[in-house]
């Protein structure tokens, strides 16, 4: 929970910043197509909420999510279980089951740089359907 408070501080600091910087998060499969690494993120926040942050707060901030058939009920999905952890300044999820050939999966981002303050952020992150998101698509 440290680094859930971390994560949220730094989430603060870019409400100080008038421009805060471009994150450009990306997915791709990695060892032998058994895992992800998410990227994108800077390495000296990486490090801090990973430091010794449990599975339940990465599945919070990156969850992963199998697509669905209907696409319109992709909100419904539970989170795939698995194992999230940190190399250098890259989130590697590896899932519980292996992911399927030819199936779709997603990962759900909450970008906090598109002209949104922090303050903003959190404030809209109370309340239901207003925080904006990206799903990352990927298949195996």
């Amino acid at each position: 929970m440290k680094n859930a408070a971390l994560f949220w501080g730094w989430l603060l600091c870019l409400g100080c910043a008038h421009y805060p910087p471009k994150i450009i998060v990306k997915v791709s499969l990695t060892d032998s197509n058994r895992a992800i690494k998410i990227s994108g993120f800077d390495r000296a926040i990486i490090a801090d909420i990973g430091r010794d942050t449990a599975n339940d707060a990465w599945r919070s901030l990156l969850p992963v999510y199998k697509m669905p058939a209907d696409t319109d009920l992709k909100d419904d999905q539970n989170t795939q279980p698995g194992k999230y952890s940190v190399e250098d300044s890259v989130v590697v999820f590896t899932p519980d089951t292996s992911f399927v050939k030819g199936q779709a999966y997603f990962v759900r981002y909450y970008p906090h740089d598109q002209g949104v303050d922090a303050w903003q952020y959190i404030k809209d992150k109370k309340r239901p359907g207003s925080l904006s998101y990206t799903d990352l698509v990927f298949r195996y």
